[in-house]
C-alpha cells in the first residue's frame, strides 16, 4: 500500500484501495457535497467530478467546506483548489454549471456512483435520480439533520423518492425527513427531536431554507463515504425505502 494510504491498512486491502482509486464518482452540488468530496478523497477515491453553479456565501461557512477567503468565488473552483491541495495527483473535474434536464445525462455518463447533493428548489434532484437510474448508476442522497445525518440510496432497479411525494405538493428534503421520522416511530424508535425541529421550521414566518449544522455535514460525509466504499467494492447496502440514520440524540 502506498504511503499516502498506509494508515488505511487492515481496514482496507490493497486491492480495495485500487478499486476505489479507479472508481469514478460524481457529486451534483458542492454544498454538503464539498465535505463529502474531501472525505471520499482522503479515503482514496481519486476520480471525482463535481458540478455546481453557485458561489460561496457567508451563510455557507457554518457547515460547508469553505473559508472566508472563498466568499463570492465559484464553489467548484474553491473546492477544486482544496482537493488538489490534499492530493495533486487526483483526477478532480469540476464544472461551474447548474444541472438541468438538458445537461444531466451528459454529466453523469461514465460515472459508477452518484451523490445527489442538489437543492430541492426545483424538480432537478428527482430528474437527476431518474437519469442515473436509466444509466444504471446508484445515487446516494445525504441529508443534514443538524445533530444527525440521514442517507438513502436510490438503486438503479429500485424505488424513487417520488414514491413518498405528497399529492399536489412539490417534493423537497423535508418530505424525506418526515418519512424517516414516521418510519422510526412505527418501529418503536421515535425521534421526537426531529419532529420538533420540523414543526419549528414549518412555523417560521420567513421563507427560509432548512436549518443545518456542521456536525451533520461531517457525519453525513462519513456515512456517504462508507456507502461509496461498500458500493464500489461490491458490498450490500440499504436501498430506499430503507435508509441510514446516525444521530448523537436518542429522542
Amino acid at each position: 500500500m502506498q504511503e499516502r494510504y498506509l494508515r488505511n491498512r487492515i481496514y482496507i486491502s490493497d486491492e480495495e484501495q485500487k478499486i476505489i482509486k479507479d472508481c469514478p464518482i460524481i457529486l451534483g452540488g458542492s454544498g454538503i457535497g464539498s465535505v463529502i468530496a474531501e472525505c471520499a478523497l482522503r479515503l482514496g477515491f481519486e476520480n471525482i467530478t463535481i458540478i455546481d453553479g453557485d458561489k460561496v456565501e457567508l451563510s455557507n461557512l457554518n457547515r460547508q467546506n469553505y473559508t472566508e477567503e472563498d466568499i463570492a468565488s465559484e464553489k467548484v473552483e474553491s473546492i477544486n483548489a482544496r482537493l488538489k491541495a490534499i492530493n495533486k495527483e487526483a483526477n478532480i473535474e469540476v464544472y461551474n454549471s447548474f444541472i438541468t434536464e438538458t445537461n444531466v445525462e451528459k454529466f453523469i455518463k461514465g460515472h459508477a456512483i452518484a451523490i445527489n447533493a442538489l437543492d430541492f428548489t426545483t424538480d432537478i434532484p428527482l430528474q437527476f435520480d431518474k437519469v442515473c437510474q436509466e444509466n444504471n448508476i446508484p445515487v446516494i442522497h445525504p441529508y443534514n439533520l443538524g445533530w444527525g445525518g440521514l442517507v438513502t440510496v436510490i438503486a438503479p432497479d429500485g424505488m424513487s423518492l417520488s414514491a413518498i411525494a405528497k399529492p399536489n405538493e412539490k417534493f423537497n428534503e423535508v418530505n424525506m425527513v418526515e418519512y424517516m421520522s414516521t418510519y422510526m416511530r412505527f418501529w418503536g424508535n421515535p425521534q421526537d427531536w426531529i419532529d420538533e425541529i420540523i414543526e419549528k421550521y414549518k412555523s417560521e414566518k420567513e421563507n427560509l431554507p432548512p436549518p443545518q449544522l456542521s456536525i451533520a455535514s461531517w457525519k453525513v460525509a462519513a456515512m456517504c463515504t462508507h456507502i461509496l466504499f461498500d458500493i464500489a467494492t461490491g458490498r450490500a447496502v440499504k436501498k430506499f425505502p430503507e435508509f441510514y440514520l446516525s444521530t448523537i440524540l436518542n429522542s
